[in-house]
């Protein structure tokens, strides 16, 4: 190997130890890694923001972009509070049956929208139910960040690191849905199974808290019942997007960007509200992620049916 490719391997390596110890914020960990790409001369300004091989694939920031904008909009609504609570109730307060639905209206909510953003507002209703029941809140939320994951592979759109698959290897929307989502279903369902053993001891039934929680209106969580049909038709259209991207010959990042515009258009929600929920820390970090210095692929050998990856630091 020459002294690029291990100047690139340990500032590689040391960002990835950085970010999954924590010793500094992940996005500086990412962008420290990117800036010493670019001051030892391992990689260009050139390759690193304009290469459509090796550079920042902006398909990929764009489309996390628009879904976050879309899923930050429907925040708004108290649609992921009506969920939830209409999720216990419909439980009768019992504690599995109230973790299995949380699961299930997660992982399904992650096949949709982004993951992570899923999560950050079924957690908060997640406490207080638990909080309500008298439950541990930790096996909750666990078990929500599971589904998340689970659900959030059958699709293009669940998780980023489907979209930048999707993009550096050219799979359409649909590639993911009927290759992964019969799986995802069946892990889904061995999951609940599994967390019925696993957090066994969190699903301690109290009858007077129940009451409580039984008496929870879920259509009073429902702010704006006009913005939660406009975000849900555009959704729709925007899901039927992904879904014929192909043949429209549209990016995903285009559908979803045209879906934010439609919304703010027809929702007359403020710039300042649209955006007001976009994790700049997530896409910054994806940014900065994307910077290497060289770039790596698959060659075929006619002496031997195995593939080598090879690794060069030329431009593509």
């Amino acid at each position: 190997m020459t002294f690029t490719q291990i100047a690139a391997l340990v500032i590689f390596a040391g960002a990835y130890i950085l970010i999954a110890t924590e010793r500094v914020h992940r996005v500086a960990a990412a962008l420290g890694g990117a800036a010493l790409m670019l001051a030892l001369g391992l990689t260009s300004g050139k390759t690193a923001y304009y290469s459509s091989d090796a550079g920042i694939d902006w398909n990929v920031v764009f489309l996390l972009l628009g879904m976050m904008i879309i899923v930050g909009v429907i925040k708004r609504t108290g649609l992921f509070e009506y969920l939830a609570i209409a999720a216990v109730k419909k439980a009768g307060g019992r504690p599995f049956l109230v973790m299995t639905m949380l699961v299930v209206i997660t992982a399904v909510a992650s096949m949709m929208l982004d993951n992570v953003t899923t999560v950050l507002f079924i957690a908060p209703v997640t406490i207080l139910v638990c909080d309500k029941l008298a439950l541990p809140v930790a096996p909750y939320l666990i078990a929500e960040v599971m589904a998340s994951n689970i659900g959030g592979t059958a699709t293009l759109i669940g998780d980023p690191p489907n979209i930048i698959v999707a993009s550096r290897a050219g799979l359409s929307f649909n590639d993911f849905l009927v290759n992964l989502a019969p799986f995802v279903v069946i892990m889904l369902i061995a999951f609940i199974a599994i967390t019925r053993i696993m957090f066994r001891h969190a699903f301690t039934f109290h009858p007077e808290r129940v009451a409580e929680v039984m008496a929870l209106s879920e259509r009073e969580a429902l702010r704006n019942k006009k913005l939660l049909i406009q975000s849900l038709v555009v959704l729709f259209f925007v899901l039927v997007g992904f879904i014929l991207h192909t043949t429209l010959h549209f990016e995903p990042s285009v559908v979803a960007l045209l879906g934010v515009g439609l919304l703010v258009l027809i929702s007359r929600v403020t710039t300042e509200d649209a955006i007001a929920d976009v994790e700049w820390e997530t896409l910054v970090f994806f940014m900065g992620l994307f910077v290497r210095s060289f770039r790596c692929r698959y060659r075929l050998d006619d002496r031997d049916p195995l593939r080598h990856l090879v690794c060069t630091t030329e431009e593509p």
